[in-house]
């Protein structure tokens, strides 16, 4: 008797851990370490950290990414408004301060308040991110500023360092924001900046080795080789990086 009133028991405490543990867990996730060098951080970390701290409870991390994506749809919009009126490059340029405002300020929160859902975040963010680079490439083609084998060239170069970003945070453990100490930010301030010279200078074609082409269209294709050679640099230095790591084995 006394047996089968211990093996009941055993039973009992089985059953009890079974039923305390969450039915619907999150799916574990090892947090990433973060990495951003960017040459603005000096003055980008201290207002996130304000800002972070400053916004009312009910603004959530979510609320925060879909005002950046609205930011991303402002700023097209803008740019395609351009064509007709340039002073909509303004439009644009607001758009882009909002992008920032909510895509930076989402996961600050998140870690600020203790309510990081990590599976979640990520997925999220960077969906999200795909969306807005193809909403924002559409508007800036349509504005005329830039050739459109430019824009979409300029896309897929995006598109090459987010999956580099991906494919190195697999490997690395380590989620690399800014290479060559240019991030998202010091990217959008850089559109900004395009932007005012536009408005101020409009762009008048002129001849280089016997192409007839806008300084707005040399930046684009200036920015999408540099964005190749630092693929490049970086997928070659991890790979000397990660052979040390993880060397040839023997086969058995």
């Amino acid at each position: 008797m006394t047996s089968v009133r211990q093996d009941w028991q055993r039973v009992t405490i089985s059953k009890t851990r079974l039923d305390a543990s969450p039915r619907s867990a999150a799916p574990a996730v090892d947090p990433l370490r973060r990495r951003n060098e960017g040459v603005l951080q000096f003055l980008e970390r201290p207002a996130l950290r304000w800002l972070s701290a400053s916004l009312p409870g009910w603004v959530t991390p979510d609320m925060l990414t879909a005002t950046g994506f609205a930011g991303g749809i402002i700023a097209a919009a803008g740019y395609a408004l351009a064509a007709q009126n340039p002073a909509m490059l303004w439009i644009a340029s607001a758009g882009i301060l909002v992008n920032w405002f909510g895509d930076s300020l989402d996961g600050n929160v998140a870690r600020v308040r203790g309510i990081e859902r990590p599976a979640y975040g990520f997925f999220l963010d960077n969906t999200t991110d795909v969306l807005e680079y193809a909403v924002f490439a559409v508007g800036m083609g349509l504005s005329g500023y830039v050739r459109w084998e430019l824009v979409l060239a300029t896309l897929a170069a995006f598109y090459m360092m987010m999956l580099l970003e991906l494919i190195k945070a697999r490997v690395t453990n380590v989620f690399q924001i800014s290479f060559a100490g240019v991030g998202l930010t010091e990217v959008r301030a850089l559109f900004i900046l395009v932007n005012l010279v536009m408005y101020f200078i409009p762009p008048e074609p002129f001849v280089i080795v016997g192409v007839t082409t806008t300084y707005p269209n040399v930046i684009s294709a200036l920015w999408i080789a540099i964005q190749g050679a630092t693929f490049l640099v970086i997928m070659f230095q991890t790979l000397r990086e990660l052979a040390v790591q993880d060397p040839p084995r023997r086969a058995r």
